[in-house]
């Protein structure tokens, strides 16, 4: 009997949550996503090593005020890994905005170009690379202008079906619904503990891709934050599903019968979905406690990793 990985494979697009180029190597997602979160963890692999040595290096060289160099630097270093990782994975990798950037559209469009600059400056082309982008209302509008000139975006942190259907209305190419962290929240808040189709974050995937695929939207449902193998089998047959290297391997080392939970032909009945406008869109997420305050939770977390990397940036520069 076959692995429920290798049986996953047969109808998602498997992607690895990870900057891990060992376990890369190994599990052979298609495509990889990063975050400043991971980004870290990778910052101190022994695999690594020698890009964060050349991201500092370079650093050493350019002038400038400290803080801007220490930003350069963490630049630099995250389309690197990103580099090494289109060498790994036939597909697409996810490079993340800076969480910083979230309530500032015009700033993440910055940031973004800048991004999608550098892979071409490194030689890798703009249809290898998706930009990862907080699915603030500020954030979605400038996925927005991305699509619009030919980048390709992944919207994270998504906690709900208005941040979806904003996003489809903006052409996001690829949307990241968070289904660990929509259970923690409603474990937490009900003292339960939820199981296939009844976990929250089970039926919010589904109940977006229902809302997708019964209007013929063409962006992509790429569940996320995983916490066991039991919510990756009831969405087997999503569109993607990014996994981390520990539930991967547990994927396959387990064999047995994975039937298919998710088709286009067969998705249950769609929700009704909320309009898009700004004021619908910060109304609907005022009224769901989750959404607000996991969003937010994400956005603190990524910008304390975020700060975390500055620091051991800056002081690797500091040591001559």
């Amino acid at each position: 009997m076959t692995s429920l990985l290798d049986q996953l494979r047969t109808m998602t697009v498997v992607v690895a949550d990870t900057g891990d180029i060992g376990a890369i190597e190994k599990l052979k997602p298609v495509d990889c996503t990063t975050n400043p979160s991971l980004l870290l963890k990778a910052a101190g692999m022994e695999g690594l090593a020698p890009i964060v040595d050349e991201a500092v290096s370079w650093g050493k060289k350019q002038g400038g005020e400290t803080e801007d160099v220490v930003q350069a630097v963490a630049d630099r270093l995250a389309v690197s890994v990103g580099v090494e990782l289109t060498k790994l994975v036939p597909g697409r990798v996810s490079t993340e905005v800076d969480a910083n950037l979230s309530f500032n559209a015009d700033r993440t469009l910055e940031k973004a170009r800048a991004i999608v600059r550098a892979y071409d400056e490194r030689g890798v082309s703009r249809d290898r690379v998706l930009i990862k982008i907080a699915s603030t209302w500020e954030g979605i509008q400038a996925a927005r202008v991305l699509q619009r000139e030919g980048v390709d975006c992944n919207l994270t942190l998504l906690f709900s079906l208005v941040q979806a259907m904003a996003c489809a209305d903006a052409g996001v190419f690829l949307i990241s619904p968070f289904v660990g962290r929509i259970t923690d929240w409603y474990a937490k808040a009900e003292g339960k503990t939820y199981t296939g189709a009844e976990d929250p974050g089970v039926q919010s995937v589904r109940a977006i891709y229902a809302a997708y695929k019964a209007r013929g939207i063409k962006t992509v449902v790429m569940g996320a934050s995983f916490r066991n193998i039991d919510q990756i089998q009831a969405l087997a047959g999503c569109d993607r599903l990014t996994i981390s290297p520990k539930l991967l391997e547990e994927l396959a080392a387990t064999e047995g019968h994975l039937p298919r939970a998710l088709s286009p032909d067969s998705y249950g009945e769609p929700p009704e979905v909320p309009a898009t406008d700004e004021f619908s869109f910060r109304w609907e997420m005022n009224e769901s406690a989750m959404a607000t305050e996991k969003l937010a939770e994400g956005i603190r977390q990524f910008g304390s990793d975020l700060r975390a990397l500055h620091k051991l940036i800056r002081d690797r520069l500091a040591r001559g």
